[in-house]
Parts: structure tokens; sequence; C-alpha cells
């Protein structure tokens, strides 16, 4: 499932959100609605400026209040609205959110594991990152699709939803998207139109020296 079509020559450009206090606690954030910091708000901008470079022509985001902020100073800078789709949520992962990584370590030490070594695994009796990417990678291509030829679509959303959406795209194996690594804060990956479909063009652009927190380190 890789949708794209030879010859249009679009882009993907997939944005993390800015910092939270649950990323710096170390906390589970999944689909909890956590608001940015003021770091975080300063990630985004920052990063917003360098993205508006690129000339986007739509902006699509998870409507969890991290992503939406993150995603309204890349609207302030260039002018375009922002579509908002639930789809692009983080993952629910049930008792584990709120969490943090010790906490889920002590208390599900056996099914942290088996996801680690890339099982399948209902993290907290929530999704399976499978399930991510059933509904978050439709969202993605059908707004791709919709951009003009060589435009470039910015989906505003969070470190596993997007691992695992770029997984989706690029026709991996499920077992393999842990291979992908995380993505920090307002940091993004690029997918570019080739002949044979996607290919990841950029990952985890920006990063040093940031660290990778949050919920898919």
């Amino acid at each position: 499932m890789n949708g794209a079509r030879g010859g249009r020559d679009r882009r993907i450009v997939l944005w993390r959100h800015g910092q939270t206090a649950w990323n710096l606690e170390r906390r589970f954030q999944g689909s909890t609605d956590i608001e940015l910091t003021a770091e975080g708000v300063a990630q985004a901008q920052r990063s917003a400026r360098l993205l508006a470079s690129l000339k986007p022509v739509a902006i699509v985001a998870s409507d969890l209040r991290r992503a939406a902020a993150t995603a309204g100073e890349l609207a302030a800078v260039t002018g375009l609205g922002v579509v908002y789709d639930a789809g692009l949520r983080e993952t629910f992962a049930g008792d584990w959110q709120g969490l943090t990584h010790e906490e889920i370590i002590g208390r599900y030490g056996d099914q942290y594991a088996a996801w680690k070594r890339g099982e399948s695994v209902r993290r907290g009796g929530g999704e399976l990152e499978t399930e991510v990417a059933d509904r978050a990678a439709p969202v993605v291509l059908g707004h791709a699709d919709a951009l003009p030829d060589g435009g470039t679509l910015v989906v505003v959303s969070h470190g596993g939803t997007i691992r695992t959406t770029i997984g989706r795209l690029l026709g991996l194996e499920s077992y393999h998207w842990e291979g992908l690594g995380g993505l920090s804060n307002c940091c993004w990956s690029v997918l570019g139109e080739g002949a044979r479909g996607w290919r990841l063009l950029e990952h985890n652009a920006g990063t040093l020296p940031e660290p990778v927190l949050g919920d898919d380190d």
C-alpha cells in the first residue's frame, strides 16, 4: 500500500509535535490530550519557519492539542488552513497512558519486552501498531492524492503514529517499523514520490543535539 502515482513528484512531510511536560517526564501520552510547553511552542515556531521554505500547499493535523498547536504555527507563517483529523492521533495505549517509562517497565515488563522484540502487542490493552497504521495511513494518502503535481503536504502528528505510517507507506513489514527509530520533538521526516512508490528522503531531520523523548522511544 504505497498509493503513489509515478510522475507526480509529490512530497509528504511528517512533522512531530513540540515538547510537552509529559515528554520531559518520560510519561506515556498516547491519546491523552496534553498541551505544549513554552519550549514546545518555541520549537514549533522555529521549525515552522524552516518548513515554510518547502512551500507546502496543504496541512493536515491530529486534533490533539499538542499537534494542533504545532500545526497552527506553520499555518500562521504560510497562511494555509489546517484540516484536523482524529485518525492522526497517537496510539491509544490503555493502562500505559499517564505512566512513566520506569512505571511501565515495573508493571508491564513482559509486555514491554515483547513489544520491543517486534511482537504484536496491545500495549496497556490499547491499539496494535498495525491498527494505528490502518487508520492513519489512509488519511495521509487521501490528502497526498489531492496534491497538485509537485505539491508538498505537511502532516502534523505524533512519534508513534508517524513511524507506523512511514512503515506502511514504504511497504515494510510491521516487524521492521521499530528499525526506523523515533522522532525528536518538532522534527520531521520526508517522503518523496519515486517510480515504484513512496521512498524515505529524510528521517528525524533537525534532531541534533535533541534526544528522542516520546512514546515510541
